[in-house]
């Protein structure tokens, strides 16, 4: 009796797991009908949003995940930006789950490229930078360029009038007036190198490569007081502020003619060892070179604090780190707040969208042409803003250049090239 019902038993369990199988394969979407819970509508399939004369582009994400809130912005621009010449569409996956197997997607959010014709060229996973999507049309001979979002091309190769200033009053280091009483020099076996600060100084020491030992007894610097120039190693510094919060360092022969200075500027006085200190403490991210934080770009990376000493090593830390950062600059013009982030090395949003950058280049000697330095490089919150400074600043050279391919430039030096990014071989006059 007890083996029949055992028996009895299991036949009725199998019975019933037949019995819902059955069930699941009779409710389950057939292959390519396109729904895996709440039906796809006719609108949002393929067939109906591709094949209609012009190229298309359908991201396929949810409006959760962070790459496709990123994506966001970007796909509005392009559908405005190229109204017309390019069909663009967001599908939402957690609206209609359907969209998965009907688009065969398994990372959200994924870019389909299809050609007029509705035959798909294309796909990518992932955040996907507008840059890079443009890039990618224009390799299939869609040319996207010539829209509202294409950057004016802006350039001055020539300076609008010759540098006529004696290289003795021009700074080593940020080719700016060199005033007498601030002059530091530093003794090289091809002569002085002058320099207009001590905090250029300090700019110049963090970024060299040769061996810096007993280097601070070949410094001078200006007395404040008489104009001479003394030992940098024995004088005594006033450090105080300006109104912005940025330092202003006064050297003098003896504490008794800093105590005088004091009186009437505040600061502290403070030795060589002290100042060097303070003003190797703040440094780029990206380069290393000595900051002032008030000059600096302020950038975030994975809630860490860092700085870049200009825009474009600003961008360089996601470059050195493999960090997505988030750049807080503002336009050399006026001032005005501009924000970059980043997200797996591809610009992900620029506040204002209009923000541009100036890419400084100096002609070298054989006719090419190399970076002008980190005091000749910025970003502006408009090509406009861009155009004013440098009419500003007869002396420049170079053009302007995307944000976009800023970075781009930055993410494509090899570890080595970032190690020696900045740096000055040897202490010697220019």
């Amino acid at each position: 009796m007890n083996n029949t019902i055992r028996i009895l038993i299991l036949a009725i369990l199998i019975a019933a797991v037949v019995a819902v199988i059955v069930l699941k394969r009779r409710s389950a979407p057939t292959a390519g009908s396109g729904v895996t819970g709440e039906q796809v509508p006719a609108e949002y399939q393929p067939q109906n949003l591709t094949g209609k004369g012009l190229p298309a582009l359908i991201d396929v994400g949810a409006g959760t995940c962070i790459p496709c809130k990123l994506m966001a912005p970007i796909l509005k621009e392009l559908k405005e930006e190229q109204k017309g010449k390019l069909i663009v569409q967001f599908l939402d996956m957690s609206k209609y789950p359907g969209l998965q197997q009907e688009y065969r997607v398994s990372v959200m959010p994924t870019q389909i490229f299809y050609d007029a014709t509705g035959k798909e060229m294309f796909r990518h996973e992932g955040f996907f930078s507008k840059q890079d999507i443009l890039a990618k049309w224009k390799e299939f001979g869609v040319d996207l360029s010539s829209t509202t979002s294409q950057l004016p091309i802006f350039e001055r190769l020539v300076p609008a009038k010759p540098d006529e200033r004696p290289k003795e009053d021009v700074c080593y280091m940020c080719d700016g007036d060199i005033e007498p009483k601030t002059l530091v020099t530093v003794r090289t076996n091809k002569g002085p190198v002058r320099l207009c600060s001590p905090h250029c100084y300090f700019i110049m020491y963090s970024c060299l490569t040769e061996d810096k030992t007993g280097f601070e007894n070949k410094v001078s610097v200006t007395d404040c007081s008489t104009g001479n120039l003394i030992p940098a190693v024995s004088a005594v510094y006033l450090y105080a502020f300006d109104q912005k919060g940025r330092p202003v360092v006064k050297a003098f022969t003896d504490k008794e003619q800093a105590q005088i200075e004091q009186k009437t500027s505040g600061g502290n006085i403070v030795t060589w060892q002290l100042l060097q200190e303070k003003e190797l403490a703040a440094r780029c991210g990206f380069c290393d070179r000595a900051v002032y934080p008030e000059d600096a770009a302020i950038v975030l990376a994975a809630g860490l604090h860092t700085w870049g000493c200009c825009s474009h090593c600003a961008l360089g830390v996601a470059s050195r780190t493999g960090l997505d950062v988030e750049v807080h600059e503002h336009d050399r013009l006026t001032g005005e707040p501009i924000v970059v982030k980043t997200f797996s090395g591809s610009v992900a949003s620029i506040d204002p969208a209009t923000a541009v950058a100036w890419f400084g280049q100096r002609q070298k000697p054989d006719g090419t042409w190399t970076s002008a330095g980190c005091f000749h490089q910025g970003f502006f919150v408009n090509a406009d803003n861009l155009k004013k400074w440098v009419e500003d600043h007869p002396y420049e050279t170079g053009r302007s250049i995307s944000i976009s391919q800023t970075l781009a430039d930055k993410m494509k030096l090899s570890p080595e090239q970032i190690q020696k990014a900045c740096k000055i071989g040897e202490c010697a006059p220019k």
